[in-house]
């Protein structure tokens, strides 16, 4: 089986950042068909365009535009992609930068599909850094990565604690959040007092409803501002109300605005 070593990817690389233990690249993916491999480091993948599947040892994920993949060190899969331009963003992360800053690398093993909407929105701003050729990147890529593997510890740590109605909101929310919901109707769904869910639910999931609602809009929209001709055919598929408040949102949660996002996918 191939190992992949430091800044290595199948594909055309089009870029590559180093510095403090990470290597960052923004690849094209080229190849139809890649077999079983593993990479020597733990790494991130983003997926910028396109789409492609990726399979492990457990299970198989489809990965439209806009997923966000964490790879343990040594973690095989293999990968298929369709006959589209497909893109992604890899940040990867050597034993040194773990060791530096006494994170476990072993505290997060295997390979997953992060759904939650505040870490792709933490990974969408760290990719946004490496395009804004600011002289402080450097620094506000580490502080963005230390607060999602902040997260995922303290997920992972939590993970057999969890009542069981916080997977199942967490599911109707990825499936409904375009449409108009309430407070009322979610607690009946779930079988729980709406008092119970407004003040627990910020407790699991570090955020409100509506700020939780709001985050996987935006995650929605980013996926679509390369195929949809205008911002307001995007705000009305993602459930906002308008197009100004889908700018207003974009903004509040990325710190640009959704046409400065579409530029930096140029670059």
């Amino acid at each position: 089986m191939k190992s992949l070593h430091n800044g290595e990817f199948f594909g055309k690389t089009n870029e590559t950042l180093r510095f403090d233990g990470l290597t960052i690249t923004d690849t094209e993916y080229t190849h139809p068909y890649v077999d079983w491999h593993y990479h020597e480091n733990a790494y991130f993948t983003f997926m910028l365009q396109g789409n492609m599947t990726e399979g492990n040892k457990k299970e198989t994920y489809d990965c439209p535009a806009g997923t966000l993949l964490y790879h343990h060190w040594e973690d095989a899969h293999y990968n298929i992609k369709p006959d589209i331009f497909t893109r992604g963003f890899h940040l990867e992360i050597t034993e040194n930068w773990f060791e530096q800053f006494q994170i476990s690398k072993n505290s997060i093993e295997g390979s997953f599909n992060l759904k939650n909407p505040a870490l792709k929105l933490l990974m969408y701003r760290i990719f946004r850094e490496t395009k804004l050729n600011d002289p402080s990147f450097e620094l506000s890529v580490h502080e963005l990565l230390f607060n999602i593997f902040s997260e995922l510890s303290d997920r992972a740590q939590n993970s057999d604690k969890k009542p069981s109605w916080v997977n199942k909101i967490d599911e109707i929310l990825h499936e409904s959040f375009t449409e108009k919901l309430n407070l009322t109707d979610l607690s009946k769904t779930i079988d729980i007092h709406p008092v119970h869910l407004s003040r627990d639910f910020q407790k699991h999931f570090h955020c409100n409803l509506g700020e939780y609602i709001r985050k996987l809009k935006i995650n929605k929209s980013i996926t679509l501002l390369n195929t949809y001709p205008s911002l307001a055919e995007v705000a009305l598929e993602c459930g906002f109300a308008d197009q100004s408040h889908f700018i207003r949102s974009f903004k509040q949660n990325t710190g640009i605005t959704p046409l400065q996002y579409k530029n930096l996918l140029k670059k």
